[in-house]
Formats: C-alpha cells, structure tokens, sequence
C-alpha cells in the first residue's frame, strides 16, 4: 500500500507544456485526462503467447552469425524479429511499428551484418535520435561482430571529435550516429555517403520531435536512390507518414504494436496537496525497500541535475543524465545505473526512447511529460521482457 497521496481514480486536469530539446522546438500538445496515468498491470495469459514462424537456424544468414546469436543465448525471434528479418534479407525497404524493448535492434541488425558478411563492400548507415542509444547499439552490435573483423564507429556528440575523425580513416562497414554529429563529419569531408546503399532510421518519431528532420533530409540526400531504408518507429503519425513516403519505397510494413502502454506496468498518480513538497514526498517513496531501481524523469536539465544534487545530500546514491553533460559522464551515470550502483537516475527525455535497461522497479514522472507519447516511453523503461514494473506521475 502506498503512501496517502496516491489516488487510484480517475480525475481530469490539463497538463501542457513549454519543453524543448534537442537542434529545435518539439511540437507541443496537451493532453487532460490524468486516468491515462492509472492503469493496472495485465498479465498475459498463456494461451496469448507468441508463436514465432521462425527459429533463428531458419533464417538464411552466415553460420558465424548463427553462432553469435546462440552465444548470446537467444532462444527464439520476438515477433518484430520474427517478421522483419525475412524482408531485410530479401532487400525491402521496411516500416517497423513495435512497443519498445520489443528486440527491434536485432531485428535490423542480425540481417545487415549477414548482408556485410556476404559483401565486404557493403556499408550500413544507422540514424538514431540520442547518443545513449548510438552507444547501447554499438554494443549490441560488437556482440555480435566479435571476432569477425567487421568494423563500426559511433559518431555522436558530446565528445572530442578527433578519434571519430581517425576512425573514419578506415573502411567502417557501420556507421552509428545521431544527426547533428553526422552532418557535422560530413560538413569536415571526412565522411561521405556515397556509397551507403543502407540506411536505417531507428526512433524516428523522436529524431522528428527533436527537431532533426533537416539533418535528417540532408544526411539521406547524399545516399545512393537506389538503397534500402529501415524505418523504425514507435508512434504512427500524420508527420511520420509523411517521413515514410519521402525515404521509402513500397515498404513492407510491419507492425506490433500490442498497446498504448505496456500491459505490466502498474500506474498510478500521487497527488501533492497544496504546500506540500514534491521532493519530501520523492523521498518517502525513495526510502521504502521495493523502490530499489528508480528511474526519475524531469522536464529541464537544470532541474534534473538539482534534484539529482539534493537526493544524494538527503543520503540517497543518486545520477543524472541531461543535455549538458558530456558523453563521458552520461556513459558513467547510466553504467552506474545499469549495474544497479545507484538506486535513482535522473534524466530528461533524453533516457525515454530506446534505452535498454533491465530490472528498473520504478519510473516516476517528477514532472509531467510534455505528450503522451513521451509518457509511454517513459514508462516503458520499465515493466520490460516478461516482468513487472510500476510507474508512478505526480500530480500538483
């Protein structure tokens, strides 16, 4: 049982907001029905369980690719694997829709590296919306290279951009990066996409909203006509359709998508009565025993960073990630997280698409997200893969 604050009943306000981030002004909308924010946690029946028409042995890739895929124990394809590697294989462009944490970089991944594998000259072109996720594929990705001799190199903001430029003196088979950075090395010519026939858009609905589009049309320009396009999105909007008709090609679309919002993932709301104090309430919550992986969203860099400064003086170990810190420290701050060596992260927006993060109990929205789509993605940090997770948003 929670503390008194929390209300398990729907209510009505209006939520709005003034938030930006990114190269340019996100796209406000507002939402009022805070019963968006309750939702009990639904656990699947097993007779609902997904049948996959492939086992990772059926799909016509590289037997050392095979080989990886069992070193990383994977058993079988999660149902955007399950359908999109087939079309990747066969050289279509495709449009994925799935919930995140759904496997979706695998399921590009695996069949590009077998299209590498099977010409040396191929080169990948990977566009992702934060430099966290440019980073967490990369890994994957190494994963599933070792040993291979198939290069990569991650190019994203934050740090010197002297080692991606002698990275990119040899052949990359992969290039990993976040818009701003790639226009940035192409602008210096010391990348060129000429010769990039494969290109993929991973988030794109949050590239869109943080104002990308333009390095985003840039960046496409100079690549071959004649490529494949991946197209990965968690939303469908009218902005997107208009994003899948300029990049693609009768694209195979591929879409699984099960819900709005995780189906376990407890909501609720813990409302703040007047002059009381949100980080007093924080802290009740914080000090209880299952609160033991937290991940708190703020609107603003500034607050984030604040909030993650008097956690810790009020004895909590506490990080932050936000725009303004450098790459290094935002590496450190969400290694330290994932290895479950701080109990709270604090994080703008930046955190809320694509991270994979396992065992996070809580995701507690200290400020309201801008949309409710930002909402979704925030809590869908937690409550991954087969496990529970609760979400909690405060409510003034």
């Amino acid at each position: 049982m929670y503390k008194r604050n929390f209300r398990s009943g729907p209510a009505r306000h209006r939520i709005g907001s003034t938030q930006g981030s990114g190269r340019g002004p996100r796209k406000q909308t507002s939402f009022r029905d805070i019963s968006k924010f309750v939702n009990k946690a639904v656990i699947t029946e097993q007779t609902e369980h997904f049948v996959p028409e492939h086992a990772f042995n059926d799909f016509p890739i590289d037997h050392r690719l095979k080989a990886s895929i069992t070193a990383r124990k994977y058993t079988e394809p999660t149902p955007i694997q399950d359908r999109a590697i087939p079309h990747v294989l066969r050289g279509s462009d495709v449009v994925g829709i799935a919930n995140t944490g759904t496997g979706k970089t695998a399921a590009f991944l695996i069949p590009l590296i077998d299209k590498v594998i099977k010409d040396k000259k191929a080169q990948i072109l990977i566009m992702v919306p934060t430099r966290e996720l440019a980073v967490q594929i990369e890994q994957e990705f190494k994963e599933f290279t070792h040993g291979s001799g198939i290069h990569s190199v991650c190019c994203v903001g934050g740090v010197g951009i002297g080692g991606q430029i002698a990275s990119l003196r040899r052949f990359n088979s992969f290039v990993i990066g976040t818009p701003g950075r790639l226009k940035d090395l192409i602008e210096r010519r010391v990348l060129s996409l000429h010769n990039f026939a494969t290109v993929v858009l991973d988030e794109a609905d949050r590239m869109l909203d943080m104002g990308f589009i333009k390095d985003m049309r840039l960046l496409i320009a100079q690549m071959p006509k004649e490529r494949q396009t991946l197209f990965f999105s968690a939303t469908l909007s009218s902005e997107i359709e208009r994003l899948i008709g300029e990049f693609t090609r009768e694209p195979v679309r591929i879409s699984v998508k099960v819900s709005e919002t995780a189906k376990n993932v407890d909501q609720d709301v813990v409302h703040i009565k007047r002059g009381s104090n949100k980080i007093d309430t924080l802290q009740e919550l914080l000090a209880q025993p299952e609160f033991s992986k937290v991940l708190i969203f703020g609107r603003t860099k500034h607050g984030v960073e604040k909030l993650a400064e008097i956690l810790a003086k009020r004895g909590f170990k506490a990080e932050s990630i936000h725009g303004n810190k450098n790459q290094s420290k935002r590496q450190k701050a969400l290694s330290l997280f994932k290895d479950s060596r701080v109990q709270a992260l604090v994080a703008t927006d930046v955190a809320a698409r694509g991270l994979d993060i396992s065992d996070v109990s809580h995701v507690i929205n200290f400020d309201l997200p801008a949309t409710y789509d930002d909402y979704v993605h925030r809590i869908g940090r937690t409550g991954r893969g087969n496990k529970k997770g609760k979400a909690l948003t405060f409510i003034e």
